[in-house]
């Protein structure tokens, strides 16, 4: 009679090992298998297509030089059977060539002989969180191509009030200035305002007024004449001059010396101009759209900026909002700029992206807008060896957000102090949660070492020592439940990510408890969890748990 399981039993992961050599075979048999690992052996080339095609493996490790087929051909054999596979390179040779072409083919790794086992069973169950993920819907998928060309993309609220800012002033031949941070997208703005104006056929010129310095910036718009200074060796046409009847767009217009304002302050009143080191009086037809990221206002009452010349850009103002007022939008920004990125590096076989990373994506509060969105997106990209793209692919910079924000004392923020009652209530509801054993005296005590560690250290990346604060277990679970909830009190006034420092606090918590339940059988609490072990042990390093007698966290550093 055949037995029947009670509860599901986890999945186990098969790898393939592809190497003519029966000590390294042998070698990762025994390393993996202790691990849960099916491990699955091949000799040569055509029995690991043969393993492939028969077995389904999850993870590859292929020996870059064998006799018949050397791993790099094999490698592109293997992704023509199943472009899933993550294929970890295993070889001698440590060349930067061998290295090189390896991870441009698309490899998820590269190990050198002789192999570490500890570095072959972290690679390994990161590769099979790799498959896992490939093989689990996407949480954002990238079907259709690329779009050519540059474009708005949002759907918020605030973004439709710019599309219609845009609309009203596009067909009317006034000044516009548009504001906003750096990386909204305020050049954008400024093409799309051209784009669809009376002037759209004629000349379109953009000028960064920053990135221009000041002795060349005013020759740069007006031109000048042979001999006008040292250097000048004949005539030049200046931007203004070439783009009579046409557009000109000046970003950065606050960073203009004092010298440039007049002389823009008189084209915009005369729409005239004379070349450096001219006397001829130049007429011309242009309309200007400006933009800064700078409070003009406050520039003007400091001297900084001329008040005539302000109120002639500020014709028609149009704000941009930066990236986190219109939150709502990342996902089809995401979407677009991963198609773009997709086709841009020939990354084909990308699917979309995971849940995990998407919710990190989303919870990043993003201090440089749209334009440092874009270049995550295309870190991340870079660094997918499969079809999804998960958190491990994206830089630490959202993985592991900093807030540069200082807590405020309790006493200078009155609405930020937390009743004993209060704070009393929401620990024992969580606890009630967390750990249902433990009674509500269990998390009474005092925090204060706990929270001034908090408010003294970055919560990404604080020192967690046995002095302040041990493993979240038994009785001290509720002191450790208590905790999350002062820490959450605690950064609720300060913290523009506390969604993600109370989910890693959080999440710190529950490994622990967790593996301290198990005795630090990690089986065990991948099985209560619902996850991988791969998943459990990339935890256990992030936080720095010590699994000895005790469970333990450790220091973050």
């Amino acid at each position: 009679m055949m037995a029947v399981l009670s509860r599901e039993q986890p999945v186990v992961s098969k790898v393939l090992i592809i190497d003519d050599d029966r000590l390294i075979r042998l070698a990762v048999q025994r390393g993996l298998s202790s691990e849960g690992f099916e491990v699955i052996e091949a000799a040569n080339a055509a029995e690991g297509l043969a393993a492939v095609d028969a077995h389904r493996p999850d993870v590859a490790l292929v020996d870059v030089f064998m006799p018949e087929m050397n791993g790099l051909e094999l490698f592109r054999k293997i992704r023509a059977l199943d472009r899933k596979l993550p294929m970890i390179f295993v070889t001698s040779d440590t060349s930067s060539e061998t290295t090189i072409e390896a991870m441009r083919l698309g490899a998820f790794d590269y190990l050198a002989k002789p192999i570490n086992l500890q570095q072959l069973k972290n690679m390994t169950a990161s590769a099979a969180e790799s498959r896992r993920l490939m093989d689990h819907p996407v949480a954002l998928s990238l079907t259709g191509e690329a779009e050519v060309g540059e474009r708005f993309v949002g759907r918020s609220g605030v973004m439709l009030e710019v599309l219609k800012a845009v609309g009203r002033v596009a067909g009317q031949d006034v000044t516009v200035l548009v504001r906003g941070e750096s990386g909204t997208g305020k050049d954008l703005v400024a093409r799309a305002i051209v784009q669809h104006s009376n002037r759209k056929d004629f000349p379109f010129v953009a000028v960064n007024c920053a990135a221009i310095p000041d002795q060349l910036l005013e020759s740069e718009l007006f031109g000048h004449e042979k001999g006008a200074f040292t250097g000048a060796e004949r005539r030049r046409v200046g931007k203004f001059e070439q783009c009579d009847n046409g557009s000109i767009f000046l970003d950065e217009v606050g960073d203009m010396s004092p010298l440039v304002q007049g002389k823009v302050l008189r084209l915009l009143q005369d729409q005239s101009f004379q070349r450096v080191g001219g006397n001829e009086e130049i007429r011309t037809n242009v309309r200007i759209v400006a933009a800064t990221n700078r409070n003009l206002e406050q520039m003007v009452i400091d001297g900084d900026f001329r008040e005539d010349l302000f109120y002639r850009l500020n014709g028609f103002t149009i704000q941009l909002p930066p990236l986190r007022e219109r939150s709502e939008d990342i996902p089809l920004l995401l979407e677009y700029f991963l198609r773009r990125a997709r086709k841009e590096m020939n990354k084909n076989n990308l699917d979309g992206l995971s849940p995990a990373a998407l919710a990190l994506l989303k919870a990043y509060h993003w201090p440089g807008n749209v334009r440092q969105l874009q270049s995550v997106v295309r870190q991340a990209v870079l660094n997918t060896t499969g079809t999804v793209l998960g958190e491990e692919a994206l830089p630490s910079i959202v993985t592991q957000p900093r807030t540069d924000h200082s807590p405020k004392s309790e006493a200078s923020n009155p609405a930020a102090v937390l009743t004993t009652s209060a704070a009393g209530l929401a620990a024992n509801s969580l606890v009630s949660e967390l750990s249902p054993g433990l009674s509500a005296a269990n998390t009474a005590g005092s925090l204060a070492s706990v929270v001034s560690s908090l408010h003294r250290e970055d919560p990404m990346s604080m020192e967690l020592g046995e002095s302040e604060l041990t493993a979240y277990s038994g009785a001290e679970a509720g002191t450790a439940a208590q905790s999350i909830v002062e820490f959450i009190e605690s950064r609720l006034h300060h913290s523009t990510d506390l969604y993600a420092e109370a989910m890693r606090e959080l999440e710190r918590y529950l490994f622990t408890r967790v593996l301290e339940t198990t005795g630090g059988n990690q089986s065990r609490a991948a099985e209560i969890l619902g996850i991988t072990r791969g998943k459990v042990r990339d935890r256990i390093a992030a936080f720095n748990i010590q699994l000895d007698r005790t469970v333990t966290v450790g220091s973050n550093r």
